[in-house]
């Protein structure tokens, strides 16, 4: 079932279809499929369409941290707080503060 997902999300990248929602669509199943390197090769393009999309950015983190890249999951976690901020989105805010806080543990 995610395999068909994926191929029929993948055969409409490029086409009129293709944006933000199609790309955080793709890279979700790919994440579920266990492919964390594709699945933040197509959050990134998410987020290259539509900046302002925090659930993108709260994805884009988790695909980065399933590939045991702290750096990258915590940048994108940082950017999604700044736009969730922005637009008020209180919930994926609350939700990425909490992913950054259990990376980034305060000094002691």
């Amino acid at each position: 079932m995610n395999e068909t997902l994926i191929a029929n999300l993948r055969a409409q990248r490029g086409g009129p279809r293709d944006g933000a929602l199609l790309r955080f669509s793709l890279g979700n199943a790919l994440l579920t499929a266990g492919d964390a390197a594709g699945a933040a090769e197509e959050l990134r393009q998410a987020v290259a369409f539509d900046p302002n999309y925090s659930a993108a950015w709260k994805l884009l983190g988790k695909a980065c941290l399933a590939q045991d890249d702290k750096p990258r999951a915590a940048e994108a976690w940082r950017q999604g707080i700044a736009v969730a901020q922005a637009r008020g989105d209180k919930q994926a805010e609350k939700e990425m503060t909490v992913f950054l806080r259990r990376l980034e543990p305060p000094a002691r």
